[in-house]
């Protein structure tokens, strides 16, 4: 639409392109959260399994291991993550909504 004073186009918001933008932008910080989460719960399995070495060396036996509940954790993040970038992926390879003159 050509305005008057400038002879410039205006910009005018589309919500198709800004739904398809608000999408593709709530998927990545998904994304971003949960790969956090997946750093925070490596690192708890890696202090966990120092002291444990740590309480072997020192003859102290320890009952109560947490490891496999970060452990299904962790897997249940990683298929999530697998299936918010494959989401991700297939909204940016596609075209996003045409834009509609009215």
């Amino acid at each position: 639409m050509a305005n008057a004073a400038g002879g410039d186009l205006s910009v005018q918001s589309d919500p198709a392109s800004d739904a398809y933008r608000s999408i593709v932008s709530d998927l990545t910080s998904l994304i971003g959260h949960v790969q956090a989460s997946l750093r925070l719960i490596e690192a708890a399995i890696a202090r966990e399994t120092l002291l444990a070495e740590q309480d072997a060396a020192a003859n102290v036996i320890v009952l109560d291991d947490v490891t496999p509940r970060y452990m299904e954790a962790s897997t249940a993040l990683k298929a999530c993550d697998a299936g918010l970038l494959v989401a991700l992926r297939s909204l940016i390879e596609s075209e996003p909504p045409p834009h509609r003159l009215n």
